[in-house]
């Protein structure tokens, strides 16, 4: 994780300093499972990746099916020639990079004395999210909330399990929030999960469940009254609910936004300025993302001598 935290914290610096390569995402409702199909292509020139990512998101699959609500495929391209050099599962890579994401807005978002967590979910992608938080703060409790309440149990336990942090399942979205440093939300909710007149001064929130325009995780109380980081303008208007109910609401403007995650990352804008100051960081996920990552794991796979070869052109 902690690798994936530097190379999509050096894909956002590409991104704002313009050496990325990030089309819209092409996305496709399947309404008859209450799917969701995404198509994102992406490179960097730095990191010298060139990847596409289809990704799939059915939120029932894990009450109907026992499986992950989360698929994806990644094809690697040779930036230079074009030619694919892999095909690998995306699915890991996914949890991975949005874990990754959270942990670099923790690092220039969230009060360096940060050690208190309130997670909302506690699947694959909660999992990653903490696990990312943990590596850019001295995490020393967690409270899990979910409505799946063994999950949440076997979370706790896990998180606990080597002594240095305290885990425990919140009975109620309320205990969950009261007492955090370090609010995120990591469900398949499409109204808000917890009341935003709970979270206390210099609270950091990060919000990468909902990726649609019309769900939501959060109120537009903890949206109005938090400085808004997210990690594209663009795409947070085109998709976050999160952003554009409040929008519509009229409880905030577009120019409440306050920047890009890369802006913050590279210095053309200040993240958090005060100990009392709430942050939030809302992420729809960016193909940029899945290209740093992508390209690591490819690199590691070379080295190691992991893989089966193939040409398509045989």
């Amino acid at each position: 994780m902690r690798e994936c935290i530097d190379v999509v914290e050096e894909a956002f610096r590409e991104l704002t300093l313009g050496t990325a390569g990030l089309p819209r995402r092409v996305s496709l409702q399947i309404p008859m499972e209450d799917g969701w199909l995404g198509v994102m292509p992406a490179f960097l020139t730095q990191a010298g990746s060139l990847t596409t990512k289809i990704v799939t998101v059915y939120p029932h699959n894990v009450t109907k099916h026992s499986i992950p609500s989360v698929s994806a495929a990644i094809i690697v391209n040779n930036i230079e020639t074009g030619r694919v050099e892999a095909v690998m599962d995306g699915s890991q890579i996914t949890a991975m990079r949005t874990g990754a994401v959270s942990g670099v807005a923790a690092k220039y978002l969230a009060r360096d004395e940060a050690d208190r967590v309130g997670l909302f979910g506690a699947g694959v992608q909660a999992r990653k999210q903490l696990q990312a938080i943990r590596e850019v703060r001295r995490i020393r409790s967690v409270a899990v909330y979910d409505t799946n309440k063994e999950l949440a149990k076997n979370l706790a336990a896990q998180s606990s399990a080597d002594g240095s942090v305290t885990a425990s399942v919140a009975v109620n979205p309320d205990e969950a929030v009261r007492d955090s440093d370090i609010v995120v939300t990591a469900t398949t909710s499409s109204t808000p999960v917890f009341n935003g007149r709970l979270l206390r001064p210099g609270t950091h929130v990060s919000a990468i469940g909902a990726f649609t325009p019309t769900m939501r995780e959060l109120d537009s109380t903890t949206v109005s009254t938090s400085k808004i980081i997210v990690d594209s303008i663009e795409a947070a208007l085109e998709e976050a609910g999160d952003i554009l109910i409040p929008i519509k609401e009229g409880v905030i403007q577009r120019q409440d936004i306050w920047a890009e995650l890369g802006e913050i990352v590279t210095g053309r804008k200040r993240g958090r300025t005060s100990e009392e100051e709430k942050t939030l960081f809302k992420s729809v996920g960016l193909g940029i993302q899945d290209a740093a990552v992508a390209k690591l794991v490819f690199q590691r796979a070379q080295s190691q001598g992991i893989g089966t070869q193939f040409d398509f052109e045989k």
